[in-house]
């Protein structure tokens, strides 16, 4: 008997996992805590996306910000990884500060090892791009401090390779703003930065469906982060799935190896041997 597609991704998940940090995991999928309807809604949709990494803003956590009241709680920190994140922070030193909390926060959830931090420096409140001056200046300062950097970025491949020789564990280009559902409108440099990259590229924001996750996966990016879409979905968990299937879809698709493009059409069906030539 075939196996079951379930089967599949599972055997995928486990014989090609994702490696930060010197940390393995089987999906390549993170999510967010932000954004949901309700705490229930997170949990479900956490749930259906067998997700094992989940951002956390630690400033929303630490002044239990709407939405944020109980989140401690209503996460399974011995199944799910924390990835703090300095969400809200407009420069370089405000970052390393949430960074700092971050990390004793990740304690708090019982993670004493835990050292992974999203670095996101976001001085525009418009269009909420990263500044990637006060990235690297952050990036350099919490590798030294023994951090796992993994920046949120423009999709520009130029400041991606001077993360990584800086020491960060991952490069997280976006595919367009924050919470947009733009999709991917960097492919170009995206594409770039996955030809040069030797750390895990991990699109983040702007995916809306789950035709965008698998393009983001085909490309070859290693993971993807996905927010908002799930979230702010009719239905949360169901989307929450959905993206999952897709992420693991496109990888698989991008180990398969695609046909090569061509301008003219190729027939299916060979022309040689045909009956009456």
């Amino acid at each position: 008997m075939a196996p079951t597609a379930a089967v599949t991704a599972t055997t995928n998940q486990l014989n090609d996992p994702l490696v930060i940090g010197g940390r393995r995991f089987r999906s390549r999928l993170m999510t967010g805590t932000g954004k949901y309807p309700s705490l229930q809604a997170m949990q479900a949709s956490l749930e259906s996306s067998a997700c094992e990494i989940v951002t956390v803003a630690v400033r929303r956590v630490q002044s239990q910000a709407a939405g944020h009241e109980g989140l401690m709680e209503a996460i399974d920190w011995q199944r799910i990884w924390m990835l703090p994140n300095t969400a809200g922070c407009a420069t370089a030193e405000e970052a390393i500060r949430v960074a700092r909390l971050g990390r004793e926060l990740a304690k708090l959830a019982g993670q004493e090892d835990n050292t992974f931090v999203k670095l996101e420096v976001i001085p525009d409140t418009r269009h909420l791009l990263p500044d990637p001056i006060g990235t690297l200046e952050a990036a350099e300062q919490l590798v030294k401090e023994g951090f796992t950097v993994l920046p949120y970025i423009n999709a520009d491949p130029l400041l991606a390779k001077r993360l990584e020789e800086a020491g960060c564990a991952t490069v997280m280009p976006l595919g367009s703003p924050i919470g947009s559902g733009q999709g991917i409108r960097n492919a170009a440099n995206i594409a770039l930065i996955i030809e040069n990259a030797t750390v895990p590229v991990v699109v983040d924001a702007g995916l809306g469906v789950p035709s965008e996750a698998a393009q983001a996966m085909e490309m070859g990016a290693d993971a993807l982060l996905i927010n908002s879409a799930i979230a702010l979905a009719g239905d949360p968990a169901a989307m929450a799935q959905a993206m999952a299937m897709a992420c693991e879809a496109g990888r698989t698709a991008f180990h398969a190896g695609r046909l090569p493009i061509r301008a003219d059409a190729n027939p299916s069906s060979p022309t040689a041997g045909r009956v009456g030539t």
